[in-house]
Parts: structure tokens; C-alpha cells; sequence
């Protein structure tokens, strides 16, 4: 499944059409003529065969395209309409795992990112590719991937996916009392990470970062993936959960390019990605958050994703330790909920009553009969602070 939708020319479309991240490879490879020109070039699943033909206008010796889906057909004919290019450039069908190059290479570069980085789980044959075929002092292009964490406090979200659930509190659906089935619904909706862009006022602590150096991991450090988390409030607020980004850098002899998808930044397709807790944490200002994001690969080309978040105590006795709140989820990066909606501002209503916090076990419902369920409605007292 995973070779046949990259093996789409529309799914390929949607990738070209992403400028930042097509924009952003053209000018690493252009601006770094010097690593490419004259030199053996692998592209690790060339796709459409773009990167191919970027490298070979930097004046790539030779480019071997290697490709194991359908669009390998593609790309062959893309090339062969390009002649001047496609000279130099030779497509292979198959899995870099297991084809054979008559070659080693110079410089590997790849489009090997996938939601969180780490998503189709590709890295891991990028990281074969280098093992495989790249000289010793060989470059990668992307060199190196960082995974960005924060908190993150969204009322809006939380009520919207909480709202899903209400379905499910009808006592009398045609006769039935669905309410048996409620918390596992609850719990269901909770464990999809979201996918959108988001205004980065949002965040409610500085961010740190995870380094994926491909030039010096190992395969098997890719299938489990541990980070300890650990952030100051810069408000008081409710945490909704964990927000992530990505950003790779491609380290040029001449030019040190990054590609981010970072929220504010312009939007990529990669958006970003969301883990929302189904029970929020309170915080304060100055308040230290911790907790840990482990992530560990399944056979569906993803993660299972293993969120917590705690507020450690603030105030007298602080000193002693202890934990005041956790909160954990657990998520399926494979399974995500696409979101896609773009920042907006969110208004503040003029009757807006502070403190009016919204607990999951709060949701009522009209009636026991078939009437619309009563729709939780967002308070948005704490995002005031951080949209001024």
C-alpha cells in the first residue's frame, strides 16, 4: 500500500506543489554546487525524480535514481524528456535494501521525512542507503533532523474532538443506550494525533529539540525513539497536550540550509502534529512540566506513540518534590486525525466569565430522548494572555 500511493503522479503532485519543500531542496542542492558537481549522487527514493534533476543541473558526474514504486515508469519518462539532464541519470526500480549499484556514491540525498519526522518509517532505509553505498566522508543531504516539543494550551481543539464523543451519550437511539460504549469512544478520539497548522501563540512554554543525526545513526536507534521532556510555563493556563514540528538541515560546503515546519513558518504539506491529552494538566506561570514522548515503530510503517506530561508542585513545599498532576495518552502516528485548518485568531466573547473550566465529566446531554446532544462550548479564558 505504501509503495502504490507513492506511486500515484497525483500524490507526487502534492509534494512538487509543497514550494517550501521543493523550493527548499533546489536551493540546498544549487547553492552547494561544489558537493555535487563531478561527484556520484544516490537519490534515495526519487520519486517523481526531481532531486535527480537538481542534482544533475549542479553538475552531478552521475545520479542513480533508485525507486521502488510505480512512479520509477514515471520518472524514467520524466528524465528521458530532459535530455540534457537525463544523460547523466540512471533509474533503478527496486528497494535500496536490496538492489545493487555498479558504484558508491559521493553524496546521498533523499526526501525522507514523514509526519514527526519520523512517520513511513523511511529514515530507516535512508540510513541503509548510507550504510550501503556512501563513501567514507560521503555528505547526505539532509544531514541532520530535529523533532521540536512544546506544550501547548488550545480549548477550542480540545472541545472539538471531546465533542465527537457525544454521539455516544444518547440513552435512547432507537431504542438503544449507547452510553455503555461513551468512554471508549472518548478514549478513541483522543488517541488520534492531530494534523493541522496552528498560530505558535498557542504554546504555552519554549520548545526544546531531539537531534536525528543521519550521518552517524543506527537503524535500530529508529525503532524505538525515548525523549525526556521537560519545560517552564510562560503563562497559566491549561495544557491541552504536546505539540511537534520538524525541521532537517542540509549541511553544504558552501550553504547550511534548513527545512522547517515549524508553526508560523510558512506551511508545508508535513503541517504539525498535535497529541492531546483527554485530560488537560493546570499550570501557572513559571511551573516546570515534565515527562517523557517514547515512540516505538510498528509493522505499519509508523509509531505507536506514548505521551506523559506532568506539573511538578509550585509554591510552599515545592522544594520536597512530588508530583501535583499526570496525564498520559496513548497515539497512533499512523492513524492521524487531518485537521488541516489554518492559525486563525480567536476571539474573545464579551460575556466571557473567568475561570469556567470544562471537565470531560461535565458533558450532559439534553434529554434521554433523540434531540441533538448539548455541544460543550470552548472557554477561552486562558488563550487571552497569549493572542495579545
Amino acid at each position: 500500500m505504501y509503495f502504490h500511493y507513492y506511486g500515484q503522479l497525483l500524490h507526487q503532485q502534492n509534494m512538487l506543489q509543497d514550494y517550501v519543500r521543493t523550493g527548499t531542496y533546489y536551493a540546498a542542492v544549487i547553492e552547494n554546487r561544489a558537493d555535487f558537481f563531478g561527484r556520484i549522487v544516490v537519490d534515495v527514493g526519487a520519486g517523481s525524480g526531481i532531486l535527480s534533476l537538481f542534482a544533475a543541473q549542479a553538475g552531478a558526474k552521475h545520479v542513480y535514481a533508485v525507486e521502488a514504486s510505480e512512479m520509477a515508469e514515471y520518472a524514467r519518462k520524466l528524465i528521458a524528456g530532459n535530455p540534457s539532464l537525463g544523460e547523466r541519470i540512471t533509474v533503478i526500480k527496486g528497494k535500496i535494501e536490496e538492489v545493487e549499484l555498479p558504484e558508491k556514491a559521493d553524496i546521498l540525498i533523499s526526501e525522507p521525512m514523514g509526519t514527526l519526522l519520523v512517520n513511513e518509517r523511511m529514515l530507516e532505509s535512508y540510513v541503509i542507503a548510507r550504510d550501503r553505498f556512501l563513501l567514507p566522508n560521503g555528505k547526505m543531504f539532509p544531514t541532520v533532523g530535529r523533532i521540536h516539543m512544546a506544550p501547548f494550551s488550545d480549548e477550542y481543539l480540545f472541545v472539538e474532538i471531546a465533542n465527537k464523543a457525544l454521539f455516544w451519550q444518547q440513552q435512547n437511539y432507537y431504542g438503544v443506550d449507547l452510553t455503555p460504549l461513551y468512554g471508549s469512544a472518548f478514549q478513541g478520539y483522543f488517541s488520534q494525533p492531530v494534523v493541522d497548522a496552528f498560530d505558535p501563540r498557542l504554546l504555552v512554554a519554549p520548545a526544546i529539540f531531539h537531534v536525528l543525526d543521519f550521518t552517524e545513526i543506527k537503524e535500530e536507534e529508529l525503532y524505538e525513539i525515548d525523549i525526556p521532556l521537560k519545560f517552564m510555563a510562560s503563562v497559566g493556563t491549561r495544557v491541552h497536550g504536546l505539540a511537534c514540528w520538524f525541521d532537517v538541515l542540509f549541511n553544504g560546503s558552501t550553504v547550511q540550509r534548513w527545512l522547517t515546519t515549524a508553526p508560523g513558518a510558512p506551511t508545508t504539506h508535513w503541517y504539525q502534529l498535535r497529541c492531546v491529552l483527554s485530560q488537560p494538566l493546570y499550570v501557572m506561570a513559571g511551573q516546570e512540566i515534565t515527562g517523557r514522548l517514547r515512540m516505538v515503530a510498528h509493522n505499519a510503517q509508523s509509531y505507536t506513540i506514548y505521551l506523559t506530561l506532568s506539573a511538578k508542585m509550585w509554591g510552599p513545599g515545592a522544594e520536597q518534590g512530588g508530583i501535583l498532576q499526570t496525564s498520559s495518552c496513548k497515539l497512533d502516528l499512523k492513524e492521524p486525525y487531518y485537521r488541516m485548518s489554518q492559525p486563525q485568531a480567536y476571539a474573545m466573547a464579551q460575556d466571557q466569565q473567568p475561570h469556567q473550566l470544562i471537565h470531560a465529566q461535565d458533558i450532559q446531554i439534553q434529554s434521554e430522548d433523540l434531540e441533538e446532544p448539548e455541544l460543550i462550548q470552548p472557554q477561552c479564558q486562558n488563550l487571552e494572555a497569549q493572542l495579545q
